[in-house]
């Protein structure tokens, strides 16, 4: 379904290059819920955003190839890149606020894109969302960041797309949204050959939600592995102290 090669991906500074993300390689299959891990700054968002032509052109420079259903999305038309990310491949951003128009209401999104009312009914309050006569009139300053990631995820099923992106889906929300979001994306996964792609620093909620787990770290991508066998590598000298860190605070 994807296949990612990313030989380097360099950022312009001033007159110089600087390399963000190299020598990555991995496939997302159907029906499997794929999860990147790694600290704070290590190039995860950058790496999704790279998937669909998402970064600055200007400034970002993508040495590779990524074939979505074969087609190499870096020498796709603009109308081409936007029908992919319109219903092919949609994006649940961590800034999901500032993802929307604040001169748009929430109800302006739902029009635009879908049209089964039964459907965005049962899935706002499968979310603990608020009904749409009332959530429809809101502005996107004036709900939650958390209530936000939610509406974006609801909206980015509404469209049926074949692959989900999220970035830090646990952010700003508590326990029991997180456990709705993973019963939701497993479900996701389990009909008509859709994926998930995630990235994370949330350890617990990435053992729990995906089927295989890689790291980045220093620029580049382990293997992605099972979870269970991931997570008996954390010792490996190949993993990240972040690693280590993270299972001597969970004790």
């Amino acid at each position: 379904m994807l296949d990612v090669t990313i030989k380097n991906l360099l950022l312009k500074q001033q007159n110089d290059y600087t390399t963000v993300l190299k020598d990555i390689s991995f496939s997302l299959p159907a029906n499997n819920i794929y999860t990147i891990v790694g600290k704070n700054g290590s190039g995860k968002s950058t790496l999704i955003k790279s998937l669909t032509g998402l970064l600055d052109k200007r400034f970002y420079n993508l040495e590779g190839e990524i074939l979505f259903n074969s087609k190499n999305i870096l020498f796709l038309n603009k109308i081409e890149l936007l029908e992919i990310r319109r219903k092919k491949i949609k994006y649940v951003f961590q800034d999901a606020v500032n993802s929307f128009d604040h001169l748009k209401k929430i109800g302006y999104y739902f029009e635009k894109l879908v049209n089964n009312s039964k459907e965005t009914e049962k899935l706002l309050k499968f979310f603990l969302l608020p009904e749409p006569s009332k959530l429809f009139k809101l502005f996107p300053y004036e709900v939650s960041g958390g209530m936000a990631q939610r509406i974006s995820l609801v909206l980015a099923m509404l469209t049926y797309p074949e692959i989900i992106i999220l970035d830090e889906p646990t952010s700003g929300i508590d326990s029991p949204i997180a456990g709705l979001i993973l019963l939701k994306l497993k479900e996701f996964v389990s009909f008509n050959n859709n994926s998930v792609l995630l990235v994370t620093q949330d350890l617990k909620f990435a053992g729990k939600i995906s089927n295989k787990i890689s790291f980045l770290k220093d620029s580049c991508l382990s293997e992605f592995l099972p979870v269970s066998e991931f997570f008996n590598n954390e010792i490996n000298e190949n993993l990240d102290s972040f690693l280590k860190s993270y299972f001597e605070i969970s004790k």
